[in-house]
C-alpha cells in the first residue's frame, strides 16, 4: 500500500473515530469498534455481556467485516439469535499491521452502509 493510500485510510479512520465518539459517547479504537459492530450484528441492543459473550461478539464482528472481502458468509442464527458464519475463502497470511489495515477498511465500509 502506498503512502497516499495510507494517508487516505488514516483520514477516513479518524473521521470514523470522531463519528463513533459523537454518536456513542465513547473514545473507541479498532477493538472497541469491532465490539460495537458485534453488538449491532447481534441485533439485541446494548445488554450486559459476560467475557465469553464479549469474545463471541468480537468474532461475529470480525466475520462480518471479513465477509466484505468474501472470506465469510452468514450461515444462519442459533436458537438464541446469535449469528453464525462460515469460512468461504482461505484467509491470507498478513502481518498484524496488514490485518489492522484490512479490518479498518472493512469497518469504514461497514459504517458507510449504516
Amino acid at each position: 500500500m502506498d503512502l497516499k493510500n495510507l494517508e487516505e485510510l488514516k483520514s477516513e479512520w479518524n473521521q470514523l473515530l470522531a463519528r463513533i465518539e459523537r454518536d456513542f459517547g465513547v473514545d473507541a479504537d479498532l477493538q472497541g469498534i469491532i465490539y460495537l459492530i458485534g453488538i449491532q450484528e447481534l441485533g439485541k441492543g446494548p445488554l450486559s455481556f459476560n467475557k465469553s459473550e464479549k469474545q463471541d461478539l468480537m468474532h461475529i464482528a470480525t466475520c462480518r467485516l471479513l465477509s466484505t472481502y468474501g472470506y465469510y458468509m452468514l450461515s444462519g442464527h442459533d436458537e438464541e439469535g446469535w449469528p453464525h458464519w462460515e469460512l468461504t475463502g482461505k484467509l491470507p497470511q498478513l502481518s498484524l499491521k496488514e490485518q489492522d489495515i484490512l479490518l479498518k477498511r472493512a469497518a469504514i465500509e461497514y459504517f458507510r452502509d449504516i
